[in-house]
């Protein structure tokens, strides 16, 4: 009995230790990744680059993510999610420049920021702290966001502002539910590639912040 509890406690020690070393490299890939978009957004707002187009965007992202899933267990995968998150920098700057260049146009980009950076800490805390497991999640999320991106797709080809500001609010909804979804999954060791889980983060980070910058943007049009 001795043997088997002893057995046991290593188990849940190196299970722990794996579950640590996880959260230490995601959290720590995130915060590179995150800057490095920056940066990728702020040379295209100096150069004042065009918005690459919608269907461009999609082919980017999604053929970025397949490279990253691929070689999610080597160094490639690093090089892919650099890449990655460094094109939606860059499709970004775009976006900020036009909001910038209204009125008050830098407090809706600072709002939005702010309220990206407190959502993402307190859910992040929040299902750190609980551990609660969030899997139970997966499926909504999943459907959830293929409804919405669907809408969106809708609202952008039959040119419906009403429709596009809905998504916009969905969108909030569904990024917080990953956010937490996604931590819980790194937590209790649904997840033990920490590329993947980065990627997964920042996405999440990334339509959150859009979508409250144009949720902002139209309500600061009809004040």
């Amino acid at each position: 009995m001795d043997t088997t509890n002893k057995l046991y406690s290593s188990q849940q020690q190196l299970a722990t230790l794996a579950t640590n070393k996880v959260i230490r490299n995601t959290y720590l890939l995130l915060s590179m990744t995150l800057l490095f978009s920056a940066l990728t957004a702020g040379i295209s707002m100096s150069l004042n680059l065009p918005h690459p187009g919608m269907i461009l965007t999609l082919v980017g992202y999604f053929g970025l993510l397949f490279l990253t899933h691929k070689f999610r267990n080597s160094t490639a995968g690093l090089v892919s999610v650099f890449a990655l998150t460094g094109f939606m920098g860059f499709t970004l700057g775009p976006i900020l420049s036009s909001y910038l260049s209204l009125p008050n146009g830098g407090q809706i980009v600072m709002n939005a920021m702010g309220i990206t950076g407190a959502m993402f800490i307190g859910l992040s805390v929040y299902a750190i702290q609980t551990r609660k497991d969030f899997s139970f999640m997966g499926s909504f999320l999943m459907v959830g966001i293929l409804v919405g991106f669907v809408a969106a797709l809708g609202a952008m080809f039959f040119e419906m502002p009403g429709l596009s500001l809905a998504v916009s609010a969905m969108f909030v909804l569904l990024m917080a539910g990953l956010i937490l979804y996604e931590t819980s999954n790194i937590i209790n060791g649904g997840e033990t590639n920490y590329i993947m889980a980065t990627v997964t983060l920042y996405v999440s980070i990334f339509n959150l912040f859009t979508s409250l910058l144009h949720l902002l943007g139209a309500m600061s049009s009809n004040d």
